[in-house]
């Protein structure tokens, strides 16, 4: 008895602090985790994938699980242009991924854009990044890495002076190499970049883990809230590289039988083909994924941590992976635009499953300041929704139509242009600033998108195209002219 008493009254003075840290604070903490290429299906507990995600299933539980989140430009950099920026992308002015061949087209996140990263630095926010970026236009003599030799070159070193606001930085531009990532660390010259013989999302929860911890105070000021970013590459092609515990979870898994639906071509076939040896890995890598969440959300729990920070679970885009005859995304299809999205944040937000609110990635911008007490402080130019309101509350629904992009960075008046509504989607492509195809599905009805209707329907395509020519002309998108 004496004993316990020792230790209880050894562990007060901890406690306290504990007590006493959460009085000072005030403001919520935020993790942002966000993984590239994963679809909105494919978490276990919505049933509709064989995929097993029991960490993320448990987190969908302790917060919102929004089922009905798009991506408005399936793309990654452009996707993650609006997220940074909180404008589409003509404005954000990251038109298309971050390369070679649209750097000529100054294709990157512009240095003097206010990022939501410089709103919260400016709120005395610590702030850190780890993983991928993939916001910088690669420039010559190119970083000597594999995925910088061919005809194109992706990869590049993201300078101090472009971070805006993270001081606490372990990222790299692009790279698929899951299996031996490289990084640059916060003080590191172009040149310094290293690779680590470690799955990268492990190896990225292995420095999220320690920036919470944050021993000594020696990564942040731990006077102050933090909002850091975790952004792993997986599920992105390169399926394959994913440790091999993850692969044997589905060792036994008929893959035939993840096959039965219209839009997966049969056996023998390219696009079949290509699905049948992509969806195990493909699956094998989010289960990877998961189990790393689930190790950040665990240190957050040890530490006292979860119920004052807003978690936020998402992904840049889906992955069409031979569906619908394509490869990749960037394209209007479900299983291209829409992504998983979950928020925790125990002390504000009541746990619930929604399907009805239409929240787009490139929302988080305005909607997470909202939510997190600075709205007054979100830039005029902001051009996305904040729906800050939706998420706390169903009984707030804010009924928005999500705009869609595709956009050539050589010529913004050739490209797509669209929106999706509760029951359709709907694009038209331009080349050089005429029309010449129209595209409308019915997902109510449709919901494969197997059938384009917009021929059969001229009264709806002629009021969707006066409502897309609106949008775009609110939006100063030179687009607007193709109509």
């Amino acid at each position: 008895m004496k004993k316990t008493i020792t230790h209880t009254l050894l562990l007060f003075p901890i406690l306290a602090m504990g007590i006493q840290a959460q009085e000072k604070q005030s403001s919520p903490n935020l993790i942002f985790i966000m993984a590239d290429q994963w679809r909105g299906d494919a978490l276990g507990c919505l049933g509709k994938e064989a995929v097993k995600t029991p960490h993320l299933d448990q987190l969908a539980s302790e917060g919102v699980n929004f089922t009905n989140a798009i991506s408005s430009y399936p793309v990654s950099s452009p996707a993650r242009g609006m997220l940074m920026t909180g404008m589409y992308p003509v404005h954000s002015k990251v038109t298309g991924n971050c390369n070679s061949a649209t750097a000529p087209y100054g294709v990157e996140l512009p240095t003097s854009a206010r990022c939501w990263s410089d709103v919260l630095k400016d709120q005395g926010y610590e702030l850190g990044y780890i993983g991928k970026w993939h916001l910088d236009a690669p420039y010559q003599p190119y970083i000597d890495t594999n995925n910088n030799k061919g005809k194109i070159a992706w990869n590049e070193w993201c300078p101090k002076n472009r971070r805006h606001g993270f001081s606490h930085w372990i990222a790299y531009g692009t790279y698929d190499y899951h299996l031996k990532p490289m990084y640059w660390d916060t003080d590191a010259s172009r040149e310094e970049f290293y690779f680590v013989d470690q799955w990268g999302p492990e190896y990225e929860a292995d420095r999220a883990i320690d920036y919470i911890a944050n021993q000594d105070n020696k990564l942040r000021d731990g006077d102050k809230p933090f909002a850091l970013v975790v952004s792993m590459n997986p599920p992105h092609t390169g399926y394959d590289l994913v440790p091999d515990k993850y692969k044997e979870v589905y060792r036994n898994v008929d893959v035939e039988s993840l096959c039965n639906s219209p839009i997966i071509a049969p056996k023998g076939t390219e696009y079949g083909d290509f699905y049948r040896k992509s969806v195990l890995d493909y699956y094998a890598c989010m289960t990877g994924v998961d189990d790393q969440v689930g190790r950040i959300i665990r240190a957050l729990k040890e530490r006292g941590l979860f119920e004052n920070t807003l978690v936020v679970f998402t992904s840049d885009h889906g992955d069409s992976m031979g569906m619908h005859d394509h490869i990749g995304k960037n394209i209007y299809y479900e299983e291209a635009m829409r992504v998983p999205m979950i928020l925790t944040w125990p002390e504000k937000i009541a746990p619930r499953h929604d399907s009805t609110l239409m929240i787009g990635f490139a929302d988080l911008y305005p909607s997470l300041l909202s939510l997190m007490g600075f709205r007054e402080e979100i830039p005029a130019e902001v051009e996305t929704f904040d729906l800050s309101a939706s998420i706390l509350s169903p009984d707030k629904g804010q009924e928005v139509i999500q705009p869609y992009y595709q956009v050539s960075s050589e010529n913004l008046t050739t490209g797509y242009r669209g929106f999706r509504t509760k029951k359709y989607t709907f694009a038209v492509h331009a080349t050089n600033g005429q029309t010449d195809e129209w595209i409308l599905f019915d997902r109510e009805q449709d919901p494969y998108q197997l059938n384009n209707i917009a021929s059969d329907q001229p009264e709806l395509i002629k009021q969707f195209a006066s409502r897309l020519k609106d949008w775009l002309k609110k939006t100063n998108d030179p687009f607007t002219n193709s109509l």
